[in-house]
């Protein structure tokens, strides 16, 4: 869609000529450098001259067109063009995070970036306040969340800490998995529970969470956790052209200190006495360094009260009172605080209308001992802080040319020059690499890219590919078992299989026992046969297969089936469902009046890590083959060989192309990321 814009000139050239790095481009034997803004439009022409609409049409079966069709739609709406992708399609396949930045492109081409009916940017939207005390950032770098293969990675990669440790790039002395359940959630759950369990790698282990977990099993201490309605917390997104705040709180407490009541922290309020996230870290600092000598209490001491603990109307009062602009003021107009205002109304809006936020002219404060850089950067200390648009110095977008940047000069610099501008290449799960597994060759199938499916030696069946990550509009990961009246609605993920495919594999009905084989195992589950999903594709939804290893202890049996769960030999896992879900007794007569008898199948746990080798992205599409179950086969089986994990963890981190980047470099200055450490940490000889 792209090139028939380029093609039949419907772009919005002033705004690609202001608002792009286009001076930069670098494609074939064409360097931007030097030449005119014309001739750099007619090199991009020919660079994307290869993606006509017959190629789109073969690779992605949508008529050519209905492509040529949506592209003039797309350049006639202009700068109101608005796009959404969910991470699905960037989740789900490798290379996706360049899904992204191919729709990102069309906005681009339309000046539809930030401007009314457009596409903006979530960073103009969120407001985050700041608290009063921040500690410095740490010194030290962390490889087991940003290592030194994956330098572009776009946020830590936790999912393969079972491979780090395995390959022995540390220890973990305690561990926190909070609102976390990567047994469960994670590919490669055995691999987790593997680590979980050996003390040389996990000193202490504790799990953080709201309800009961596969995690929680494998845990030294189990502290339960308050759901949104038992805790306080700030809450800021991306729903409109506007940036607002909403405060939660945690409702008994608050609505028994309205009857009169007094407490000290929320747990006495909660039912379960759950503590809430922010009294349990501030008195767990407290218990660390209880004298201060450490340089940890003073961060969790009171701003009103020096010396003194900090409470959590302190914390978000003090944020209210000086970080929220236009809060003191809404607040006092009706004789209240800042705190008693957010309490009141639980939102405030800070300001709307957040459109066109590169154009705001950058202020003279900034501009005061700035240098203007011959590309018209203007650099502030050694880095980038707004952009000269003809006469006028603008704040930009946050990037090193302050530019929408269609040459990514940081692809460039960081080993992956073959993506400096948006691109195609396919996907892991990509017909081309499905007959490479079965040892066919296939020219659209490269290597470098995708590493081959190598097949466990009992996989038997036909190949397609599996979508695992739908999800069930009523549920949401593991963190609603207890939820009985949404597991009543949804407590069953079939294969889903079209009836082409269906007639293929043997017959196959509604019901059927089939067994689906990924790279390292297998698992067993019902089929459904459904024309909801195109012929060479199966599907089984997120959410459902929830499991427990003891029977006696009550916990979340509407939604989980008691199961034996065995090491049958070295990494080689078994579990099989002994008992689903059935009616039960307790204080709550619904449990008696359960009538569902399925808790579902855990397909994640038998899937591969597929780091993307540029984004880190876990690439969760799955290759797998399927065939009808056998005679020994029996619902809910599973089997997975961490032996085997590893291997294809292996052949992944082989495409990654390790740092350090320019100067030394662990990853680039300008990219976000969590609790950003020290400028010198980034420096690996530093």
């Amino acid at each position: 869609m792209a090139k028939i814009i380029l093609d039949e000139n419907r772009f919005d050239a002033a705004f690609v000529k202001s608002w792009t790095n286009w001076q930069d481009l670098e494609t074939g034997a064409f360097t931007a450098k030097g030449q005119s803004f014309e001739s750099t439009i007619e090199a991009l022409r020919e660079h994307y001259a290869r993606f006509t609409p017959q190629f789109a049409e073969k690779e992605s079966g949508v008529k050519a067109e209905v492509i040529v069709q949506i592209a003039r739609e797309i350049a006639a709406a202009g700068s109101r063009f608005a796009s959404h992708l969910w991470r699905g399609s960037a989740s789900g396949n490798l290379g996706g995070w360049q899904t992204a930045r191919a729709l990102t492109l069309l906005h681009v081409l339309t000046g539809s970036v930030g401007t009314e009916g457009g596409h903006n940017l979530n960073a103009w939207n969120k407001f985050v306040p700041k608290p009063f005390s921040v500690p410095p950032p740490q010194k030290q770098w962390n490889e087991l969340l940003y290592p030194r293969e994956w330098p572009l990675c776009t946020h830590e990669m936790s999912f393969l800490l079972p491979h780090f440790l395995k390959e022995g790039r540390g220890r973990v002395d305690t561990y926190f998995t909070r609102v976390f359940n990567p047994v469960w959630t994670y590919p490669d759950g055995f691999s987790w529970i593997e680590m979980l369990r050996a003390e040389e790698k996990i000193g202490l282990h504790a799990a953080l969470t709201p309800t009961w977990n596969e995690t929680a099993w494998f845990a030294d201490y189990v502290l339960p956790m308050g759901f949104s309605s038992e805790r306080h917390d700030l809450m800021s997104q991306e729903s409109y052209a506007g940036q607002w705040i909403g405060f939660r709180q945690p409702v008994n407490r608050v609505l028994r200190e309205r009857a009169g009541e007094n407490f000290e922290y929320t747990y006495q309020a909660n039912p379960g006495e759950v503590w809430e996230e922010d009294e349990f870290w501030i008195n767990l600092s407290w218990a660390i360094d209880p004298d201060g000598s450490m340089g940890i209490r003073q961060y969790f001491e009171s701003p009103y009260r020096p010396g003194q603990k900090l409470t959590v109307d302190e914390y978000y009062g003090w944020m209210f009172e000086h970080s929220v602009p236009g809060l003191p003021e809404a607040a006092s107009k009706e004789d209240l605080t800042p705190l008693e205002y957010m309490r009141k109304y639980g939102a405030f809006e800070i300001t709307r209308d957040v459109y066109r936020q590169n154009e705001k002219p950058l202020s003279t404060v900034v501009l005061a001992g700035a240098d203007v850089a011959p590309d018209g950067t203007i650099i502030k200390e050694g880095k980038p802080v707004g952009v000269m648009i003809g006469e006028d110095a603008a704040v930009g977008y946050n990037t090193p040319s302050r530019k929408l940047e269609l040459f990514s000069k940081t692809m460039a610099e960081w080993n992956w020059g073959e993506f400096a501008l948006p691109e195609y290449y396919r996907s892991h799960i990509h017909r081309g690499a499905q007959a490479v597994s079965l040892g066919e060759p296939s020219e659209d199938f490269h290597a470098k890219y995708a590493p081959a499916v190598v097949w466990p030696a009992d996989a038997q069946g036909e190949v397609y590919t599996l979508l695992p990550i739908f999800r069930l509009p009523n549920l949401i990961h593991t963190r609603s078992g207890n939820a009985k009246f949404l597991y009543e609605i949804s407590h069953k993920n079939p294969l889903w299989i079209n009836p082409s495919d269906a007639r293929n594999l043997g017959d196959v009905r509604t019901g059927d026992l089939m067994k689906v084989h990924t790279e390292i195992g297998y698992f067993v589950l019902h089929a459904w046969v459904t024309e909801g999903l195109a012929p060479g594709v199966v599907a089984c939804s997120h959410h459902l297969g929830r499991w427990r290893v003891n029977q006696d202890q009550q916990i979340e049996r509407m939604s989980s089936a008691w199961v034996d769960l065995k090491e049958v030999g070295k990494g080689q896992w078994k579990m099989r469902q002994l008992q689903s879900v059935s009616p039960y007794e307790t204080t709550d007569p619904d449990t008696k009046r359960i009538w569902w008898g399925d808790a579902g199948v855990h397909q994640n746990i038998t899937f591969p890590v597929h780091p993307d080798p540029v984004s880190g992205m876990h690439c969760w599409h799955q290759m797998v083959r399927v065939e009808k179950a056998g005679a020994d086969d029996r619902y809910g089986d599973i089997f997975v060989d961490t032996n085997l994990s590893f291997a294809v963890y292996q052949r992944w981190k082989a495409l990654a192309r390790p740092g350090p980047g320019p100067g030394g470099l662990r990853r680039p200055l300008w990219i976000p990321r969590a609790v950003r450490p020290d400028e010198s940490a980034y420096y690996i000889n530093r």
